[in-house]
């Protein structure tokens, strides 16, 4: 399944890996497409949407919106 995430916070590169990290850190076989400029991250994941935004949400960054 995948889930489109909006996330506020994210400003470079590293921003990119800390939210990829995880996410994988919750399934690490997940698919993690970042989008820095629209703050778009879009999973492909087996997980519960909540978990992965919890993960997300524990990285530092805040997820605005989950679909």
């Amino acid at each position: 399944m995948t889930i489109e995430f909006q996330v506020e916070g994210m400003s470079c590169q590293h921003c990119v890996a800390a939210v990829t990290n995880a996410i994988r850190g919750q399934d690490a076989t997940a698919q993690v497409k970042v989008d820095l400029a629209t703050g778009r991250v879009a999973v492909e994941s087996t997980q519960p949407v909540d978990s992965l935004k919890a993960a997300i949400d524990e990285a530092g960054y805040t997820v605005v919106d989950a679909h």
